[in-house]
């Protein structure tokens, strides 16, 4: 289990976990569980530029279509070809298998990222 206390949250209700230059980049547990099964999901490819409030996928669920922002400026080192094969990991594990993005990040952190408590303070709860 990832340690969520050691993760940044966004409220596009993303989760980021930084490791030297390269940030993985998921969606939360409740943000899953607003979506619902997810049953589709389109990631960028590797090598493609991001910058930070940009559409770079999109999830789809039984309930509806969300777009996957980027929370950084930077380039696409990995895509989760896991979720894209089975995107129910995205429910199932959306700390773990379920990650989607992996960015070779530039400067620093958005000043807008939360850390747990300011995120469960925003959702009413857990992450």
């Amino acid at each position: 289990m990832t340690d969520l206390n050691a993760l940044k949250y966004t409220s596009e209700h993303e989760w980021i976990a930084v490791d030297g230059d390269i940030a993985t980049i998921g969606i939360t547990s409740y943000a899953a569980e607003q979506l619902g099964d997810v049953v589709f999901v389109e990631l960028p490819e590797a090598g493609s530029d991001v910058a930070a409030a940009a559409v770079v996928g999109e999830i789809e669920s039984t309930k509806s279509v969300g777009e996957l922002y980027a929370p950084l400026d930077g380039e696409i080192v990995e895509s989760n070809e896991a979720v894209v094969n089975e995107p129910a990991l995205v429910n199932s594990d959306p700390f773990g298998a379920g990650w989607l993005i992996k960015v070779r990040f530039t400067g620093d952190l958005p000043a807008d990222v939360m850390d747990h408590a300011a995120y469960q303070a925003l959702v009413g709860g857990e992450a």
